[in-house]
């Protein structure tokens, strides 16, 4: 049940509830609430609201791995290392219904867009697929050689896509529970994965330090980022589908443009942060109406430019600094603002100019290809 935590007006904007480290964190756009689980067994839910209270849920007999809330914000989904799944009501109450048939620790879980099922990954090497009007369990896709590390339902909820320790991402049809394809690029344990919110391209992120775009329709591999320089432990698509965010144990984040194929910024931060973007002032509206899937690239997204963004204390701030209610706008003098456009001018030719010199660039790589691959059958022919 849940027990509403002390009653501090600090609680709810420093997040401080849990007795152990934290593990997952999921936000609940309908209700604006975020969920939290924890090592220490239980799920926190925090209200955005002023003084509102946050409550705590205990149910779990281990360490929490995955929480999801459903479309509506309605019920909220757990995982847990003891094996069992729970939906959670989450009011003051806290009922919740276990879900038990994993065995082994229970990785992911993630609601249909039409909140009916429920779809979880275990390190059983097993997928599962629930009903959660039914409260039971519906069908198991188990095709994986080795832990099942994240399992999402696409958009219209006709497919499912995981990611293993065995290397592969696959592709299931949830009606006839077939694998539709693997995907097998990737050079070390696949630690995440999500459909575009057009529903026609999944990324999925690796161990490899890698991030992979494919077609789920040609199931050909339309983006390769090798950007990070530790292992990319999740990552997650803007819901205009431009951009796709992803996190590393190298302590950044970075923020991709899909519709270009380049890095944008990088984010460096050791803790929670709230970052603002203006994303949806450009063109999230348009990106709403029209989904439109990333554009594919020949070559890997290695060496591109990006925008470091270091957090200076003026202007970083952690979760526990965010203000409450908004700030006025501040009006700027006259000759900082054309100071400020000329800077974003010389930006632009900068861009401009990096642009034409990566595109020289993938021609030479090509034409040295196209010599190696000449010398060698010279030599083949000489040695023949």
């Amino acid at each position: 049940m849940a027990a509403p935590c002390p009653e501090d007006p600090s609680l709810e904007r420093h997040f401080k509830g849990h007795r152990d480290a934290v593990t997952c964190v999921d936000f609940s756009f309908n209700t604006k609430q975020l969920a939290s689980g924890s090592m220490d067994s239980c799920l926190m839910v925090w209200h955005m609201k002023p003084q509102a209270r946050a409550y705590r849920f205990t149910g779990h007999k281990d360490a929490v791995t995955c929480v999801n809330f459903s479309p509506s914000g309605h019920l909220l989904a757990s995982g847990s290392r003891d094996k069992t799944v729970r939906i959670w009501v989450p009011n003051v109450k806290g009922e919740s219904t276990m879900f038990r048939a994993h065995t082994a620790t229970v990785r992911s879980v993630h609601f249909s867009s039409d909140g009916q099922s429920l779809v979880t990954a275990s390190d059983d090497k097993t997928i599962k697929v629930w009903s959660t009007h039914r409260q039971r369990f519906l069908f198991s896709l188990s095709q994986h050689i080795n832990w099942v590390r994240c399992a999402r339902f696409s958009p219209d909820g006709r497919l499912i896509v995981s990611a293993s320790d065995d290397k592969t991402v696959k592709l299931w049809d949830k009606t006839s529970r077939e694998c539709v394809h693997s995907y097998c690029e990737h050079g070390g344990f696949v630690t995440y994965v999500d459909f575009h919110p057009s529903g026609t391209c999944v990324a999925a992120a690796g161990m490899d330090n890698t991030v992979k775009v494919w077609d789920v329709r040609t199931h050909r591999l339309l983006q390769h980022y090798q950007l990070h320089s530790a292992a990319v432990n999740a990552l997650s698509f803007h819901p205009s589908g431009n951009y796709l965010i992803t996190a590393s144990s190298d302590s950044t984040l970075k923020i991709l443009d899909l519709m270009e194929g380049r890095l944008l910024y990088t984010l460096h931060g050791h803790q929670v942060m709230v970052w603002k973007s203006n994303f949806d002032v450009v063109d999230y509206g348009e990106g709403i109406k029209m989904p439109r899937p990333p554009a594919a690239l020949g070559t890997s997204a290695g060496n591109l430019p990006e925008v470091d963004l270091p957090i200076p204390s003026s202007r970083g701030r952690s979760l526990e600094s965010v203000p409450s209610q908004p700030q006025e706008p501040i009006s700027m003098p006259q000759t900082l603002t054309s100071t400020l456009e000329h800077i974003v001018g010389q930006l632009d030719v900068l861009t401009q100019t990096v642009s034409i010199l990566e595109q020289r660039l993938t021609l030479t790589e090509d034409k040295l290809k196209q010599c190696l691959e000449n010398q060698q059958l010279i030599m083949q022919r000489a040695t023949s």
